[in-house]
C-alpha cells in the first residue's frame, strides 16, 4: 500500500488525535464527569473516525479501483467519483 507510506504521517497525526480523545473520555469518565459531557466527547470521536475511514476508502478507490481523475472511460470515472461521493456523505 505505497499510497500509505506517502500519506503516513498525515494519518498517523490523524489516529494520534483520535487516541487522545479517547484519552479525554477515559479522563471524564474517571472524573465522573456528567453524561452528556462524556457522549459529546464520544460523538467528537465517532466523527474523526468516520472522516479517517473516508480518507481511507478515498484513497483506496483512487489507487486500487479507478482514479476518476485520470480514468479515461469517462462513465468509469463518473462511476468512480460518485462512490466517493456517497462514502463520503453516508459517513459525515
Amino acid at each position: 500500500m505505497s499510497h500509505t507510506i506517502k500519506e503516513k504521517a498525515k494519518l498517523l497525526g490523524r489516529v494520534r488525535r483520535i487516541k487522545g480523545q479517547m484519552e479525554a473520555v477515559e479522563r471524564a469518565l474517571e472524573a465522573e464527569m456528567a453524561c452528556g459531557e462524556i457522549l459529546q466527547l464520544v460523538a467528537s470521536i465517532r466523527g474523526a473516525i468516520n472522516g479517517l475511514t473516508v480518507e481511507l476508502i478515498e484513497d483506496h478507490i483512487v489507487h486500487h479501483v479507478v482514479d476518476p481523475n485520470k480514468e479515461p472511460d469517462n462513465e468509469r470515472a463518473k462511476g468512480a467519483a460518485d462512490l466517493i461521493d456517497v462514502v463520503r456523505t453516508y459517513l459525515k
